[in-house]
């Protein structure tokens, strides 16, 4: 194993050197930082992480909390955490991942403990009982998502109120005037969750702006859902010709009902979803979709953390346009 003392015989300076280039405890030359830097890399030193948190007082630990409630797709969610992940490697932290519905006690519980150094949230209510503890604590945090008031809190997400007018004005240019949106299971809308919320708020604006008849239905994750929704929605609204998607798990065995009930998709209906790019290119008929920035929104949601840690001010508000990609599942309406 390579020693500091090892980093300071090659680099030519002391030990003590060595340590303070490396931690910043003390300002060094840059000439000598960097020949310091250059030995480490070329040894491959990597400083003990117990010795490295003592002597900065820091854990070099995130926390990411993604309490997994009822309803949240995991493989989604997982994408978030990858990339948080990958982002926090980078910068020479780790990350402890908790999945537990604790709510303000398990934030507290973490947060008054020296396992972490910040934190990122997800999962993030429109009233989450978790804004005032978050809101006094002295560790820095990050949300992604947004919660109804986010003063004095630093939030970053797709902006899904523009994902779900994005939606609807595409299928609106198209000469839809009846459209529906598949959301997100009930218990998601129960408990406000506030993406979910932010696309039904773009959806519904869209279509009224547009004139548009338009309605909205919660979905359980099953094919054996989707099949009612689809059932429900050829009763309920003969004349609908678009449909927005915002449930993974159900995007494909809708495409399938509709068809199996007797419409083309796109000849007689089409179909878009706010969903991840991969599932959407999957689909037996590649559905038109605004796409779930999961990479950019982990990495972003670090990155606004070390710049916290590091004592920048940082925007309260990052909010991720939303990218239409039109694919094989949306054409215009058929007249007759």
């Amino acid at each position: 194993m390579v020693k500091i003392t090892d980093v300071a015989r090659h680099a030519g300076v002391s030990p003590s050197t060595v340590s303070y280039a490396l931690s910043g405890k003390r300002p060094i030359s840059e000439e000598t930082r960097q020949r310091v830097e250059a030995a480490a890399r070329e040894l491959g030193y990597r400083p003990h992480a117990g010795a490295r948190a003592l002597a900065s007082s820091r854990s070099n630990v995130l926390a990411l909390v993604i309490p997994l409630r009822a309803g949240i797709h995991v493989p989604v969610v997982m994408q978030f955490a990858v990339s948080v992940v990958t982002t926090a490697r980078k910068h020479d932290h780790d990350v402890l991942l908790l999945t537990q519905e604790e709510g303000e006690e398990g934030l507290r519980r973490v947060a008054d403990t020296a396992l972490v150094d910040a934190l990122i949230v997800m999962d993030v209510q429109l009233h989450d009982p978790r804004l005032p503890l978050l809101r006094s604590l002295e560790r820095p945090s990050v949300m992604i998502g947004f919660p109804a008031d986010s003063e004095g809190l630093t939030c970053i997400d797709l902006d899904f109120k523009a994902a779900g007018e994005a939606c609807v004005e595409h299928l609106a240019r198209l000469g839809h005037r009846a459209v529906a949106l598949v959301g997100s299971p009930p218990e998601v809308y129960v408990r406000q969750t506030a993406f979910a919320q932010r696309v039904v708020q773009g959806f519904t604006a869209a279509a009224d702006r547009g004139g548009l008849s338009s309605s909205v239905h919660p979905c359980e994750a099953s094919p054996a859902a989707a099949r009612l929704v689809a059932e429900q929605l050829l009763r309920e609204q003969p004349a609908l010709t678009g449909v927005v998607v915002h449930n993974e798990p159900v995007l494909e065995p809708l495409v399938d009902a509709f068809e199996q009930l007797g419409l083309r998709v796109p000849g007689d209906l089409s179909v878009t979803a706010i969903c991840p790019d991969e599932l959407a290119e999957s689909v037996r008929v590649p559905v038109t979709s605004v796409a779930l920035p999961s990479a950019e929104v982990g990495e972003q949601a670090v990155e606004l953390l070390m710049r916290k840690l590091g004592g920048s001010t940082v925007p309260e508000a990052t909010l991720l346009p939303p990218h239409l990609t039109e694919r094989g599942s949306t054409a215009p309406r058929t007249i007759g």
